[in-house]
């Protein structure tokens, strides 16, 4: 019994570790010359803390495809940043609004 419940909790812990592979808007990827796994990168550089969402959208700005991550850190707000799909360029780095998408 104790070993089952070492595994669920090791697994819970990988689970919650590792960011999951699918994300909001994943078929536009074809179009995108910037990577999921670098727009990460560079939206941590721009505000560190922990992804909690994230989605590759069609909007308004740079070049109109744009990977938007939720950002928690600490105690403070949550950060929407927003990272341009075709140069990497930083286009928000703002606190999520009151109507988050």
């Amino acid at each position: 019994m104790n070993k089952i419940i070492a595994t669920i909790i090791a697994t819970s812990a990988i689970a919650f570790a590792i960011p999951a592979q699918a994300y909001t808007g994943q078929e536009l990827a074809k179009n995108a010359k910037v990577t999921i796994q670098e727009a990460r990168a560079i939206a941590l550089k721009a505000h560190p803390g922990k992804i909690t969402d994230e989605e590759l959208e069609n909007e308004k700005g740079g070049s109109g495809l744009r990977y938007s991550f939720d950002i928690k850190h600490a105690h403070a707000k949550t950060q929407e940043v927003g990272v341009d799909a075709m140069s990497g360029k930083v286009l928000e780095n703002d606190v999520e609004g009151p109507n988050p998408d």
